[in-house]
């Protein structure tokens, strides 16, 4: 197909393909690199206009434009080869792609092996408006540079953040979900910004949480790291974060005028800010890693201006030592071995290959531990659900009924005013429903919950149960560094 007697577009066959949604992309050489446009973007129609003005130095009109850009379509769709397209972080042959987001489109290629700088990676990566480039990552740092600019706690939450940054880094899910909580002046914006820029910098970093499933799945579909401000996290929310955290499928109206559908599928890490935990749902806890930031005093403070001049320099190599880890997560991952594995179980496989780059064998395992006991105590305490049976069960072995008959027990026990106040199950049924989600985090302090039916009937019978042991920590024995000579990698959960 040609505009012009002198302009010829590219050949189909090498340069056009269409997702498995049938979206059409375009490959285009320019200046000695590749980039990838959707068909149906502002960039190859600014480019056939710039083509036909050099060729020609006429104008093409909108009409014409507006034909060729069909065509290519059609041969996208229906001649070209099917591809992935990727947003910042991509997988193939083994090897992890980071894009750089650059003027040139290079990206770092992650192996086995070691790390590099490469152009035309053999993965397609497409530019969403926002996203900003990675600085061109170096050799030689180490990854406590970034300690100071984050003005965590305790060296379990940092050694936390850098496993939740490096998990990231993974091509695929399920991610952790990363819970920053703090009272103002404690920098939690700040840090959402700074560790959103080591992976996935944008010109929006932190923005609102979304209002409505649309406006989620759009902000998943063009970014990857996801962070947001909150002060409240709605039901429907949680569960979409939920979903979105693991790897889930979600479907819209493409059009409130018709009843066509737009289905969406991924996995993204997600930041979540605010002055609360706000974070009460066991489900979406389980997933979470939680981070409680103390106020920074008058002494210490510096202008926001200055501690992004130094992280700028900085950040180059601190990348770089992210990188590094990362190669010897994928060397060490094979040999890998959980004894018991927890509900993030790839993060925590990923995370113990990782570690031995960065600190000493079981560092990992002894923060993950113990933030989860602190985030189970939180959740426990916060769901009056969850509190009430815990509080049954202290004085009992096991407990047999139905839900009406723990519903009615449960409203004996407690103040009657507590029990009826906002977040109570209003009803047997929707205390069932509570009591499923509550589950893992009771069975972490010894209380087993089981779901059954009984009689001719079948009437549904709940049954509760302590234990004398409970299986919260989660303890690593290593017998090795993780070296490339060790047999194994152990980790165990008690």
């Amino acid at each position: 197909m040609t505009v012009a007697p002198t302009l010829a577009i590219p050949s189909p066959a090498a340069s056009l393909f269409h997702t498995a949604t049938g979206t059409a992309f375009i490959d285009i050489e320019i200046e000695g690199h590749r980039e990838t446009w959707p068909v149906r973007g502002k960039q190859l129609r600014a480019w056939l206009r710039r083509s036909y003005y050099e060729e020609t130095g006429g104008a093409l009109g909108s009409g014409t434009i507006r034909s060729m850009v069909d065509l290519l379509e059609a041969r996208a769709q229906f001649d070209a080869p099917e591809r992935t397209i990727h947003v910042r972080v991509a997988e193939h042959d083994g090897r992890i792609y980071l894009d750089l987001a650059d003027k040139e489109w290079r990206a770092v290629e992650i192996s086995p092996d070691r790390w590099r700088v490469i152009g035309f990676p053999p993965v397609r990566f497409r530019r969403a408006a926002g996203m900003l480039p990675l600085p061109v990552p170096q050799k030689g740092g180490s990854i406590h540079a970034l300690a100071p600019f984050l003005h965590l706690p305790s060296a379990n939450d940092f050694a936390l953040t850098v496993a939740w940054l490096l998990a990231a880094l993974r091509p695929s899910g399920p991610y952790p979900l990363l819970a920053v909580a703090g009272e103002q002046g404690s920098a939690k914006t700040v840090l959402s910004k700074l560790l959103k820029a080591l992976i996935d910098p944008n010109t929006a970093p932190v923005r609102a949480l979304s209002r409505e499933q649309r406006e989620l799945m759009i902000a998943a579909h063009n970014g990857y790291l996801l962070a947001f401000e909150l002060s409240s996290l709605p039901v429907w929310i949680s569960d979409a974060l939920c979903r979105l955290a693991s790897g889930g499928s979600f479907a819209v109206r493409q059009l409130f005028t018709n009843d066509e559908e737009v289905l969406f599928q991924a996995a993204r890490p997600i930041l979540l800010n605010g002055i609360e935990d706000v974070i009460s749902r066991p489900d979406l806890g389980d997933r979470a890693i939680f981070l409680t930031l103390t106020p920074i005093g008058e002494a210490q403070r510096r202008p926001e201006a200055e501690l992004w001049r130094e992280f700028e320099i900085a950040r180059p190599r601190i990348l770089g030592a992210l990188l590094e880890a990362a190669v010897h997560g994928l060397r060490a991952l094979s040999r890998v071995q959980l004894d018991r594995l927890p509900r993030m179980a790839d993060f925590a496989v990923w995370a113990t290959a990782c570690e031995p780059a960065l600190w000493p064998a079981g560092t990992f395992a002894q923060a993950y531990a113990a933030n989860r006991r602190a985030a189970i105590e939180n959740i426990i305490e916060a769901d009056p659900v969850a509190s009430r049976i815990r509080a049954i069960m202290a004085n009992r072995t096991i407990w047999t009924g139905n839900a009406s008959d723990l519903w009615l027990l449960c409203s004996e026990e407690v103040p009657q005013g507590i029990s009826r106040g906002s977040g109570w199950a209003k009803n047997p049924r929707t205390l069932a429903g509570r009591l499923r989600r509550a589950q893992t985090f009771l069975r972490s302090l010894g209380i087993e919950v089981t779901f059954s039916r009984e009689g001719r009937t079948g009437s549904r019978m709940i049954t509760l149960s302590t234990r004398a042991e409970s299986c919260v920590s989660l303890v690593r024995t290593a017998p090795g560094n993780g070296s490339r000579g060790d047999p194994a990698i152990h980790a165990g959960m008690e």
